[in-house]
């Protein structure tokens, strides 16, 4: 993987542990995680005139990625209502790379290198390592973060597939973010009803605009980096948003930092190592 795609990709592991932090600290997780997904589709608005439609081709790609995406954010809504984010967080990015590096093969026909998927694994097991420490907060928790593993895995292959065939992987980013605030606040409305949503809309939207930035921003990275290099070492790569995730969580949220968290770390710095020299 060239350099210069690694520290993309790196700064976009930032901002996407930076947004979870977000939801995660935010009092209705629900509508948080929605006005992520709103905060990013205002983001990408703008700037839509002047870049090129994406290809034809791309457009089964974009609808399938906004339904997978509609279900992405609302288990995590509800993987971090039911428990808290050094569970939740390692096993959603944790278990996704896991699956594409099994199946990318069969999927897009990509061979990784010995150093690649040892390098996948390294990164994996310091996730895993960081589930194992918060292992005690409960079934449902756990359920709902490997469930949401799985929709990870398949917006990444639905995503990385689409931004090949679109001929412009910003373009294509911009795009997919139109979809899902409309299927996520539909859905709240006729849940709860337009008043409680608009409210929360009004107090809460810088939260949004800064996470839907984060969030719009990461993907995008990954998406172009997808163009330069194989898909699963690229979505391994994006699960050192892990390390930045304890940085966050000590520094910002005050929380403690323990021996299991110090080894995945050196497991993840690791495999992010061994990622660059395949």
């Amino acid at each position: 993987m060239p350099l210069d795609v690694l520290l993309f990709v790196l700064f976009g592991a930032l901002l996407h542990a930076g947004w979870n932090a977000m939801v995660k600290a935010g009092t209705d997780k629900s509508l948080d995680a929605a006005m992520i997904a709103l905060g990013a589709a205002v983001i990408a608005l703008p700037f839509l005139p002047f870049m090129p439609l994406p290809d034809g081709r791309a457009v089964p790609f974009l609808l399938a990625s906004a339904v997978l995406q509609f279900g992405y954010f609302h288990l995590v809504a509800a993987a971090y209502t039911a428990g808290d984010i050094g569970l939740v967080y390692p096993l959603m990015r944790g278990g996704a790379p896991l699956l594409i590096a099994a199946t990318s093969s069969m999927i897009v026909g990509e061979k990784l290198t010995q150093s690649a998927s040892l390098g996948i694994l390294a990164i994996s097991a310091g996730i895993f390592t960081l589930a194992f420490e918060a292992r005690r907060s409960g079934m449902r928790a756990i359920v709902l973060a490997l469930v949401n593993a799985v929709f990870i895995a398949a917006y990444t292959y639905v995503d990385g597939i689409g931004a090949r065939l679109s001929g412009n992987a910003i373009s294509y980013t911009l795009w997919m973010a139109l979809l899902p605030p409309v299927l996520l606040f539909g859905w709240a409305i006729s849940r709860r009803g337009a008043a409680p949503v608009l409210r929360h809309i009004r107090q809460n939207g810088w939260r949004g605009l800064v996470g839907g930035a984060g969030s719009i921003g990461s993907y995008g990275i990954a998406l172009w980096a997808m163009t330069k290099a194989p898909v699963a070492t690229v979505a391994a790569l994006r699960e050192t948003s892990i390390l930045f995730a304890i940085v966050i969580s000590v520094t910002v949220l005050k929380e403690r930092i323990s021996p299991f968290r110090i080894a995945a770390a050196g497991l993840i710095a690791l495999g992010a190592l061994l990622l660059k020299l395949a």
